[in-house]
């Protein structure tokens, strides 16, 4: 565990995300705290509060909680791959997974330009009215 571990409420001020949705991201498993203190509480690593961002970026592009759920499943999977070891992972099985990374970064990376073409189509419309409004 790096770091020291956290109560929710750090982890919802270094995530901005409200305390209930970082529980509801616990509840559909996308995220689970790695600890608990002595009288039972969460406590958070910051492999968790990562985790917790990896959720929050991929809200605002649209991803559904199945995708990402499915996206953090994958990245797991990759990232406990241990070659020359029992926990190696099947090649077959390493390629399916990087494979669905790599569908991921080009969902995000298509999003990102759709969300970047209707910014400026927004600030576009706002120079127009500011416009507007300087010539009345």
């Amino acid at each position: 565990m790096a770091g020291r571990p956290m109560q929710i409420g750090e982890v919802a001020a270094r995530t901005e995300l409200p305390l209930r949705t970082i529980r509801q991201y616990e509840d559909s498993g996308l995220v689970v705290p790695s600890a608990a203190s002595q009288g039972g509480f969460p406590l958070y690593t910051d492999a968790d509060v990562s985790r917790l961002m990896v959720v929050r970026r991929m809200k605002p592009l649209g991803f559904t909680l199945d995708e990402t759920r499915e996206l953090l499943t994958a990245v797991d999977r990759l990232s406990a791959d241990r070659p020359g070891t029992d926990a190696e992972l099947d090649p077959d099985e390493r390629t399916v997974l990087v494979a669905r990374v790599r569908r991921y970064e080009a969902a995000a990376a298509e999003r990102v330009a759709e969300l970047r073409a209707q910014l400026t189509r927004a600030e576009e419309f706002a120079s127009s009215l500011r416009t507007r409004l300087a010539a009345a």
